[in-house]
This record gives C-alpha cells, sequence and structure tokens, in this order.
C-alpha cells in the first residue's frame, strides 16, 4: 500500500472509537478528499495528517468541515461552518524549503504574516494550526486588535510579504485589517487538539525560545 493511504488509514483508524456515526462518516468524507488530491500529488502527509487530527476536533464541536477548499480563488488548508459563522484554519509545520536554507526564520515569518493577510478576511475567524514543537514566528503587530495596530507596523509587514510574495502581493488594507483570533496545537502523536489565546501562546513561545 503506498505509504500516504496507509499512514492516512492508520490515522483515520485510530480516531474511529471517539466518533458517533455521523462525525464519522464526516471524516471518512475528508479522508476521501484527502487520497484524491494525493493521486494527483497535491497534498504532503504531515500537514494532511495535521489537517485530519484538527478536522476531527472541529466536528466533534459540532463544525461542518471542509479540507483545501477553495474560496474567491484561494485555497484554504481548512474550512469549517457552524451555524452563520464560519472558520478557517491553515496549518503550518514549520517546512523551510531548500531555497530559503540561509534565511530560514525570515521566510517562515514572512509566510505567517502572509497567511494571516490574505486568509483571515475570508471567516468569521482565523486561527493558525501547528504542531507543539513548531513555535511560529507571528509578527507582533499581527496578534493586536487593528485599530491598534500602527502605519509603521503595516508598513513593515508589507515589506517583509514583499520580499516573499508578489503574486499577488498583499495589500496594505490587508494588512490593516487582519485577524489572528487563537492558535491550535495540533498534537498528531496524541491525536489533540489545545486551542490557545494568541496572546498566551506569544508568551508562551517568548519563554520556549529563551
Amino acid at each position: 500500500m503506498d505509504a500516504f493511504v496507509s499512514d492516512v488509514e492508520k490515522t483515520v483508524g485510530r480516531m474511529k472509537g471517539e466518533l458517533e456515526r455521523e462525525e464519522y462518516a464526516k471524516l471518512l468524507r475528508l479522508r476521501d478528499r484527502l487520497l484524491q488530491l494525493h493521486s494527483k500529488n497535491l497534498v504532503k502527509i504531515n500537514h494532511s495528517i495535521m489537517e485530519l487530527v484538527c478536522a476531527r476536533h472541529l466536528i466533534q464541536s459540532g463544525f461542518d468541515v471542509e479540507l483545501e477548499h477553495t474560496l474567491d480563488g484561494v485555497s484554504c488548508d481548512i474550512y469549517a461552518v457552524k451555524g452563520f459563522g464560519t472558520l478557517i484554519v491553515e496549518v503550518e509545520t514549520g517546512f523551510v524549503p531548500p531555497e530559503h536554507a540561509l534565511d530560514p526564520r525570515s521566510y517562515l515569518r514572512a509566510r505567517i504574516a502572509s497567511k494571516i493577510t490574505r486568509y483571515s478576511g475570508f471567516a468569521n475567524k482565523f486561527c493558525l494550526g501547528t504542531p507543539p514543537h513548531y513555535i511560529m514566528q507571528i509578527p507582533p503587530a499581527l496578534t493586536k486588535p487593528p485599530r491598534f495596530r500602527t502605519q509603521e507596523e503595516v508598513a513593515a509587514i508589507k515589506r517583509l510579504c514583499d520580499l516573499y510574495y508578489t503574486s499577488p502581493p498583499v495589500t496594505f488594507e490587508e494588512i490593516r485589517n487582519a485577524r489572528l483570533h487563537s492558535i491550535y496545537a495540533i498534537d498528531v502523536d496524541n491525536l489533540s487538539v489545545r486551542e490557545w489565546d494568541v496572546n498566551e501562546y506569544m508568551g508562551k513561545a517568548a519563554l520556549w525560545s529563551v
């Protein structure tokens, strides 16, 4: 069996016992979606497993969940709906491509900033998902409510994103209005998800990085 398929099936099997029949049917539909994308070489295993674990958590919380969902030409990792509320979760593994071996921190900082600015306007709530062992490089200005973000901070984020993302570039308006609501720590080993308040996460990250 293909290694990707095997890992996905094992993960879904481990989660089955915690789900009601209808919840498990929803998870199987997401599994099939990932396997279809894998057959086209469009997804990677670490990222996909984290998506499934986070999706299980959201399904159990009453959300209807889609993976690799397209909105207005933008594809987001997890799109969830509950009542009239919408949620986007972008999953970040901390992977750095070889071409950025000499600037990994700047690259990841720009990647996180661009995700928050590009995606947060497409849902009522925007979150980042990350494994517990990865400390995300979140620009402090993006942890503030938009009304407290200064023009200097907006300009600095624009310069950072423009170093790596220009097709299309992020806009000043996107940066000014961007919101990050919380962080999901996705523990694949234990199939668990912990939601962190952004400021609490940033405080813990500061301690972990010492």
